[in-house]
């Protein structure tokens, strides 16, 4: 377990330092201290552990930079693990334009069991696997330190709702170096399968209706996208378009994430401390029980998603290579968004609304379940 310590320093200022907790220590605080988060104290990760003396605010982001980036990452491998099928069906559905292969959510995962089998939902899961960790890593952090250079005194508590906004804007935009390109791969992973299945609704049947059921037949060109693996892609991108063909829809990305971010981050704040007093000696994000934190990451993600779908729209077709048979390219942000008005009308844009918050509201969910916990620091306790 770990522990701040103060330390004084010239001038009389205050420094808070990792330690480990003595017996007497254990015995003061009935094994749970101020400034750090055990297992069982039933205190938030969220806020900053602070000391204030004559007027400076001190902090230990940085130290506790690690324990952020576990939790972090461990709440996207555990999220995305669990909700990856329902973000395959999202991408499917939005990259609908012509042949209707799939009714709705639970019609397009029926459909891609019996074709691609039960592992084919969890088609382009390894690229999310890989890079959910710093994306996820990157938007907390960043979240939290834009928090603390815009709060008044430094610190958590007293950050205007502007100030909120602006941190959410910011962590937005830092979090686009990474989703960008893991969007992209994912997004290609995901799409091969439907394609080969509107192939062969649109193949010609010989007296009978066409099936989606996958044949036995040897493989052939007709059904190869779905053999694409996110290396191969990235090669042929690399090769073919350079560094900024990963980077595709990188605006269209910008677009949804800024939103999103600035929506969630300031609604989450103010859900998770809803109800509670607050007082000048403690910090609310520190105090709010496991479920309201759990509740408000689930409410404020849900809101946050099915607020920007049309963006995410938006940013998934500009981002799909391949196209089915009659389907558009575009050549940009506002030509997608006159073509899809012009040719689908105005509910293309809330295709996927479902989906989007069955699988962002678990996600942050279960973020504020790993950092109520303290799955970091208790990870790096063990390492000393």
């Amino acid at each position: 377990m770990l522990v701040f310590v103060q330390r004084p320093l010239s001038g009389g200022a205050l420094v808070l330092d990792y330690g480990r907790p003595t017996q007497s220590q254990r015995a003061d605080r009935g094994g749970c201290f101020e400034g750090t988060v055990w297992g069982g104290c039933g205190k938030s990760l969220m806020g900053e552990v602070e000391a204030v003396e004559g007027g400076t605010h001190l902090t230990v982001f940085w130290q506790r930079l690690p324990a952020k980036l576990i939790n972090g990452g461990v709440a996207g491998l555990v999220g995305v693990t669990c909700v990856f099928p329902i973000d395959l069906a999202k991408t499917r559905l939005q990259n609908q334009q012509g042949a209707r292969v799939y009714s709705g959510m639970l019609d397009c995962l029926a459909k891609t069991i019996k074709m691609e089998g039960y592992f084919g939902m969890y088609r382009g899961a390894a690229v999310n696997l890989t890079l959910v960790t710093p994306e996820k890593a990157i938007k907390l952090a960043a979240n939290d330190v834009f928090r603390q250079k815009l709060s008044k005194d430094g610190g958590p508590r007293k950050l205007p709702l502007w100030g909120e906004i602006l941190a959410g804007c910011g962590a937005g935009t830092c979090q686009v170096v990474v989703t960008t390109p893991m969007e992209m791969l994912k997004i290609q992973l995901q799409d091969a399968g439907r394609l080969a299945a509107q192939r062969s609704v649109a193949a010609p049947a010989s007296g009978s209706t066409p099936s989606l059921v996958a044949s036995q037949a040897p493989p052939t060109s007709a059904n190869a996208p779905t053999r694409a693996s996110a290396t191969r892609i990235t090669a042929e991108l690399l090769k073919t378009r350079g560094l900024g063909g990963l980077y595709k829809g990188a605006g269209a990305t910008l677009m949804r994430d800024v939103p999103f971010s600035m929506i969630y981050f300031p609604l989450f704040a103010n859900l998770n401390t809803m109800g509670r007093t607050n007082d000048l000696h403690s910090n609310p994000q520190e105090r709010a029980p496991f479920l309201q934190s759990f509740v408000a990451g689930c409410t404020a993600g849900s809101v946050a998603a099915v607020a920007v779908t049309p963006l995410d729209v938006i940013k998934t077709r500009l981002q799909t290579l391949q196209k089915g048979e009659g389907e558009d390219s575009y050549r940009g942000i506002l030509d997608c968004t006159q073509r899809i008005l012009k040719r689908e009308g105005p509910s293309a844009f809330l295709k996927g609304a479902t989906c989007r918050a069955l699988v962002i509201a678990p996600l942050f969910g279960i973020a504020q379940g790993v950092y109520f916990l303290g799955v970091g620091e208790y990870m790096l306790g063990l390492l000393g």
